[in-house]
């Protein structure tokens, strides 16, 4: 049985490779390939590997990388030509702007580094986004996005801070309150969101109060549709364009 397809996250963290200066021959024997190899294996994506023994091994990863060379319009050779419509579309997105591929290289790394954290993206659950694997930061800063906004802690104090501000708690974006709807079943409830677009995803950053807003649970999962929003007005805003 074949390994599963390289995902986002994988496609990025290669291509912050093949772009690193110092990179030296691109062979399996190469120090800095078996360590991107020992780093994909450790990924919070796939619960299961087939054939463990190649799943993303250094020749594989080397393969992928050769991949990048028949999309580089700067490299002189052919290259492999057996690259993905993802690996084209990662290139094309991310070979003009090497310093936010860099910047996301590393947030992806961080959270991988960190044993709590990366347990945590391993436990959230697969949406119809993780699933296309549409999201341009990759699964590992998407879930670990809903982590953020799940951490009871900092939910309840922003609910406790709202409430005795405005005394309700209610959609920040529609108004929906599901107390005045349900009545005691929908007191308390309402669904929280980070707003910190995940371009801007910094995975040692602390969250705060105002990171945060309270949405109903159809605001939330349309905002979870475009997460370049950074604020409710914008959000708002592009849904009263529509």
């Amino acid at each position: 049985m074949r390994n599963p397809k390289w995902h986002r996250d994988e496609i990025i963290l290669a291509l912050d490779l093949y772009f690193y200066k110092d990179l030296g021959p691109m062979d399996a024997g190469n120090p800095k390939i078996i360590a991107l190899s020992e780093l994909l294996n450790r990924l919070p994506i796939f619960d299961y590997k087939p054939d463990k023994q190649t799943f993303r091994n250094p020749n594989g990863v080397t393969l992928k990388l050769s991949n990048f060379k028949a999309l580089d319009p700067n490299y002189s050779g052919k290259g492999m030509e057996a690259y993905s419509k993802l690996d084209r579309e990662v290139f094309e997105e991310f070979s003009s702007d090497l310093k936010r591929l860099h910047q996301i290289a590393n947030e992806i790394k961080q959270a991988i580094d960190n044993p709590e954290l990366s347990n945590q993206v391993s436990k959230i659950e697969n949406d119809e986004t993780s699933e296309t694997d549409s999201v341009k930061e990759g699964q590992v800063l998407y879930k670990l996005h809903k982590v953020r906004e799940r951490d009871r802690k900092i939910i309840e104090a922003k609910k406790k801070k709202v409430l005795k501000d405005k005394g309700e708690l209610k959609c920040e974006a529609c108004g929906f309150n599901f107390e005045k709807i349900y009545g005691k079943l929908g007191k308390g409830y309402v669904e929280c969101h980070h707003l910190i677009p995940l371009s801007n995803f910094q995975v040692n950053k602390e969250t705060k109060l105002e990171d945060l807003a309270l949405l109903c649970s159809n605001c939330h999962r349309m905002i979870h549709k475009d997460l370049s929003i950074s604020t409710i007005k914008e959000f708002k805003s592009k849904w009263n364009a529509m």
